[in-house]
């Protein structure tokens, strides 16, 4: 085995797997005959700035490609479309085998598919250097039919079907089409159709990637835990266990507990909001303290009302506590008005309430959007 020494300190070393045994090769930008593939290799660094690691590992991968022009074909086609350098070298380190795609028969008629299903031409250059794996799928046998399943599963919306792709890099490309059919089928048997399994699809396109015993799974932790398949909040627990490992979601339970809250407490306040377990600790911490010492609310009334400790305390809960103290200390109202009533007002809403006090509304105002002027040390600072 001939070991490829570096003259320079900033020389980088990386793992390659010739011949099936791992060894641990030094790579010298100094010594390009030392590349598998020289005119490649070449061609990558000098005229496409691809770093010397990627393009030693492209050259490794296909040393026996003897002709550039194929190459040379793919990345003049890649950039009438629009692609940098950057974005070639991004999709190529996804998927190398692009780069000596044949254009007519292979890269063209995918691009087009996607064109067709609404992607716009600026945007083709930024959608395929992060899924470009998607343009080494066969056309008729896996990228048509999963993109007519996925567009099923999400009501035919082309929009939300790029959403999918950006949100998990490798989708398709990497799955089979009956795994995907499966899952689907699955949560749909789970009572998870329709809006629910196109909001699931969309914000974790991932579950769809998992086996189905390991779906199955995660359905069967759920409905263990006092969901059940008529539950419309079934699709939120899956969805916050796929993104939770069992410790974390442990932790979060014994935070709860140690302030104050019972196993019936935070078993109610799982089933009512799943997505509160998706909540960071300090968020958490911050808004049972805000609610129970500031706010004076019960702990029943948090455990009753989950969702309280999901809303943003800076943007949301404070500014609008604020408001109401107000409103409070200069009686403007005839009869109080709950606080959970006034958090769960709208934007549009608590703006429209605070404009019905007429010779008030700028301080409320004001009171309502203090958090977005700058302080006055603040002001002080910058100036």
């Amino acid at each position: 085995m001939q070991t490829l020494k570096s003259s320079s300190i900033f020389s980088s070393f990386r793992l390659l797997k010739p011949n099936s045994f791992i060894v641990i090769q030094y790579f010298s930008a100094s010594s390009v005959t030392a590349a598998p593939n020289p005119p490649l290799f070449n061609y990558l660094v000098k005229d496409l700035n691809f770093d010397e690691i990627q393009a030693f590992s492209i050259s490794n991968r296909f040393r026996k490609v003897k002709s550039l022009e194929k190459t040379q074909s793919a990345v003049n086609f890649l950039q009438s479309l629009g692609f940098s350098n950057a974005q070639i070298a991004s999709s190529a380190r996804l998927a190398p085998q692009i780069l000596f795609a044949d254009v007519e028969n292979v890269l063209r008629p995918k691009i087009k598919f996607f064109q067709d299903l609404g992607l716009m031409e600026p945007h083709i250059p930024k959608f395929f250097s992060m899924n470009s794996t998607l343009l080494t799928c066969s056309l008729d046998k896996k990228l048509i039919p999963s993109v007519q399943l996925l567009k099923k599963a999400l009501g035919n919306n082309n929009e939300d079907l790029f959403k999918v792709f950006s949100r998990c890099n490798g989708f398709i490309a990497r799955d089979s089409i009956l795994k995907l059919s499966r899952n689907i089928e699955y949560l749909e048997s789970c009572g998870i159709v329709g809006s629910q399994l196109s909001m699931l699809l969309r914000r974790q396109p991932r579950i769809f990637r998992l086996r189905e015993s390991t779906l199955r799974n995660l359905v069967s932790w759920a409905l263990d835990r006092g969901f059940s398949t008529d539950s419309r909040m079934l699709v939120h627990a899956i969805h916050t266990m796929n993104c939770l490992s069992e410790k974390t979601f442990k932790k979060k339970w014994e935070l709860l507990k140690s302030c104050g809250f019972s196993e019936n407490d935070c078993a109610t306040m799982f089933r009512k909001a799943p997505g509160l377990f998706r909540v960071s600790e300090e968020k958490l911490k911050l808004g049972i303290e805000f609610f129970i010492n500031a706010a004076k609310f019960n702990k029943d009334v948090v455990a009753s009302h989950p969702f309280l400790l999901m809303y943003s305390l800076e943007d949301r809960v404070i500014p609008r506590y604020r408001v109401m103290q107000i409103i409070k200390s200069k009686r403007l109202l005839k009869k109080d008005r709950s606080f959970l009533y006034i958090l769960d007002q709208t934007e549009i809403e608590f703006l429209e309430f605070i404009s019905r006090f007429t010779d008030d509304v700028e301080e409320l105002l004001i009171a309502y959007k203090a958090h977005l002027f700058p302080t006055s040390s603040s002001s002080e600072e910058a100036t």
